[in-house]
């Protein structure tokens, strides 16, 4: 029972998936190039990397969100943890049309992000 008056129902449903196990190597690399002060952040991001990464489902079935822009996907949205971390640089856009000008300016921006640990899986890799 769900709230004490529902039953669960169950329903097959077609989701897309990013391969991300391909992409490891690539993903390694830039690991390597990254300053990451949390070490706990280090650790658990280094294990996912040295394992293998299964597909990770990157829609949902949902009313709100960004749609998927494909016939067969209509009906869905993008999983949050797909989108969010391009919504960090995107909401920057509202603002001003010169944000690309802190976005891409390494030599004087220095980017912080904090993460909570149920994050590290899906915003550090």
């Amino acid at each position: 029972m769900i709230c004490g008056s529902s039953s669960a129902t169950l329903r097959n449903t077609d989701h897309l998936f990013l391969q991300v196990d391909p992409l490891k190597g690539r993903l390694q690399d830039l690991f390597k190039k990254m300053e990451i002060s949390n070490q706990q952040a280090v650790t658990d991001t280094q294990n996912i990397l040295n394992n293998k990464m299964p597909p990770k489902c990157i829609t949902r079935d949902l009313t709100w969100g960004v749609p998927i822009p494909v016939e067969k996907f209509k009906e869905k949205v993008m999983y949050v943890w797909f989108d969010a971390p391009i919504g960090y640089a995107s909401i920057t856009k509202c603002l001003t049309s010169k944000w690309e000008l802190w976005w891409k300016n390494p030599q004087n921006v220095e980017l912080h992000l904090f993460m909570g640990k149920d994050n590290v899986p899906f915003h550090s890799v």
